[in-house]
């Protein structure tokens, strides 16, 4: 800033009885903070920003202090010196935040996919690839087809052999129950 705009700036933000308007102070982008005497309300100042007139509304932003003075939530505005540490304060954030951020890529996750190639499903039924001997081709059977009756007896044996651990015997009578069609009945007009 030019000494003219700090002396203006000085000038303008010297609270004498005359003056309506105050400046308050001004924050890194350039943008003016106003205080001036309400029409309404005699006991309160109103605040007000003026924008730096080279910035697009659009990207006009205000800082977090500012705000709050705008909007009565602190009595006194931020200085430079507040403002500058808030900017250091934010760039320290980021920073350690980057690094947190790196630290955690580094370690494996769950989500990540795994990095050996695990076997496919089974593709086929273990019963398909028992041969036994009792079991014979007929002829014009192609080869590896087995016969109906021969792939139950099959399946009996190995059921003597070994119980199915997930078959249970029903236990109450919902179990066995099943739903019946719905006929409709028409209605009768009375």
């Amino acid at each position: 800033m030019s000494p003219v705009n700090s002396l203006w700036f000085k000038w303008k933000s010297l609270k004498l009885p005359w003056r309506k308007r105050f400046l308050a102070g001004q924050d890194l982008a350039g943008n003016t903070f106003w205080e001036f005497k309400d029409a309404l309300n005699a006991n309160r100042f109103r605040r007000i920003v003026k924008y730096n007139p080279k910035t697009h509304l659009a990207d006009v932003k205000v800082s977090p202090q500012w705000h709050q003075w705008l909007r009565y939530v602190r009595n006194e505005a931020p200085t430079i010196e507040e403002q500058q540490n808030e900017l250091l304060r934010q760039e320290r954030m980021k920073y350690l935040a980057r690094i947190a951020d790196e630290k955690w890529a580094s370690k494996p996750s769950f989500l990540d996919k795994p990095q050996e190639q695990q076997p496919g499903p089974a593709m086929q039924s273990p019963a398909a690839h028992i041969h036994h001997p009792s079991i014979t081709q007929q002829p014009g059977e192609a080869e590896g087809v087995h016969n109906a009756i021969g792939t139950e007896t099959e399946l009996e044996e190995q059921g003597k052999k070994k119980k199915n651990p997930w078959a249970r015997k029903p236990t109450g009578p919902s179990e066995q129950w099943q739903p019946e069609s719905w006929t409709p009945q028409p209605k009768s007009r009375s």
